[in-house]
């Protein structure tokens, strides 16, 4: 379900709050592939599926980055923000890939919003702690704290 908020009040409201998780999101091969062709990781244990088949995962992996790149569409699905003049990703503090995506697997993203503080210019900057779940494991495939602006 989308949490839709309007302006900075609105925003700063939402300090705390847990947005809840994104619809399931499978993993193929040919956006593995497509992933490896922007970045130029051709990596075997990406695109190569019959020698991963026999390497450390069974099968071919997502990219960490792409697993950290598919955040934005999931996170599209929890939050949407008017009344605001711009919104910028602003980074990221702290990233980890504790389990990897085989290709096939399903994802989903998990948000809560930690902070919202006022930032110079007529803006707050949020924190928000994100989790990407892999259907039927125990450990995420990526935790991340992303910091993003948003101004009137």
């Amino acid at each position: 379900m989308t949490t839709t908020v309007n302006g900075l009040d609105e925003i700063r409201a939402l300090a705390g709050k847990d947005l809840g998780h994104s619809g399931w999101l499978e993993i193929a091969q040919g956006r593995v592939n497509t992933f490896a062709d922007a970045t130029g990781d051709h990596q075997w244990i990406h695109v190569d599926p019959v020698r991963a088949e026999g390497g450390p995962f069974g099968g071919t992996i997502a990219h960490g980055y792409l697993t950290l790149a598919l955040v934005i569409p999931m996170f599209n699905e929890l939050l949407e923000i008017g009344g605001v003049t711009m919104s910028i990703n602003y980074g990221l503090e702290k990233v980890r890939f504790p389990s990897p995506v085989r290709v096939g697997a399903r994802i989903r993203l998990g948000a809560v919003v930690v902070s919202v503080e006022d930032v110079p210019g007529d803006g707050v900057q949020m924190l928000l702690d994100f989790t990407v779940e892999i259907d039927g494991a125990t450990k995420p495939a990526c935790v991340a704290r992303a910091i993003y602006r948003h101004y009137a």
